[in-house]
């Protein structure tokens, strides 16, 4: 007799782990793909470190990724929310945005498929570009994004139509020096998207996050330049 879900209290359990980064939330890109240098590793758990998981994906040129809002600091969550883009002063319901407190901590991602190897020392391995996730963010399904269907040209964005503008980056010779040169447009990318939170822009204020074992430090200048005023080795 073949055995069902209880979909009524479904379970969950992460399939595999991405390892990115993005050790805070701090400087990630609010969506996939706007940072095409980025890079992702995703590493399955034991259990599913099966022979032909991934047989049959090497024909696909993206993925999306369900994963899970593991670093929330409250599960709790609200019928309205106010999103960043509205300056943290409007609200619409929470099925009308993107936010981490809903009923269940689940996101969706699509990524670009860089290689697929299924035999390492870590099993099967998918590394992918234009990550939007933070280091160790479990990943609870992995499913093909298939273009005929899931592209919808003329679809509405209502009020996440995104503000394009990017903003001219600044980094002094002294300060590329203490750059790896592999992360150098990576970092570029991600500060001419403006990192800093939707509804704080304090002229003259200086920012930082951490990334690929960086601590960035950085201000916007009337509000068109970022310019990079520090990067130091980040505290363990």
């Amino acid at each position: 007799m073949t055995s069902q879900h209880d979909f009524s209290n479904l379970t969950i359990r992460p399939v595999a782990h991405i390892h990115t980064d993005f050790p805070t939330k701090f400087g990630i890109p609010r969506q996939a793909d706007l940072v095409p240098e980025l890079r992702g590793k995703i590493v399955f758990t034991e259990e599913f470190r099966k022979p032909g998981i991934l047989k049959g994906l090497q024909g696909f040129s993206h993925i999306w990724l369900i994963w899970g809002f593991s670093q929330s600091k409250s599960m709790d969550w609200s019928p309205t929310i106010r999103p960043p883009r509205l300056g943290g002063t409007k609200s619409v319901g929470v099925f009308a945005s993107r936010s981490p407190f809903r009923p269940n901590p689940l996101a969706l991602s699509v990524a670009r498929i860089v290689s697929i190897a299924e035999d390492t020392k870590e099993g099967p391995v998918i590394i992918i570009s234009g990550t939007d996730l933070m280091d160790g963010t479990p990943i609870y399904d992995i499913k093909p994004y298939v273009p005929y269907s899931d592209s919808i040209p003329d679809a509405l964005d209502g009020f996440a139509t995104p503000d394009m503008k990017h903003l001219d980056v600044v980094i002094s010779e002294e300060i590329r020096k203490r750059i790896p040169e592999e992360k150098l447009e990576a970092l570029i990318g991600i500060l001419s998207l403006d990192p800093r939170p939707a509804y704080q822009h304090d002229p003259g204020r200086t920012y930082g996050f951490v990334f690929a074992g960086m601590e960035i430090r950085f201000h916007v200048e009337n509000e068109t330049t970022v310019v990079v005023s520090e990067v130091m080795p980040a505290k363990a």
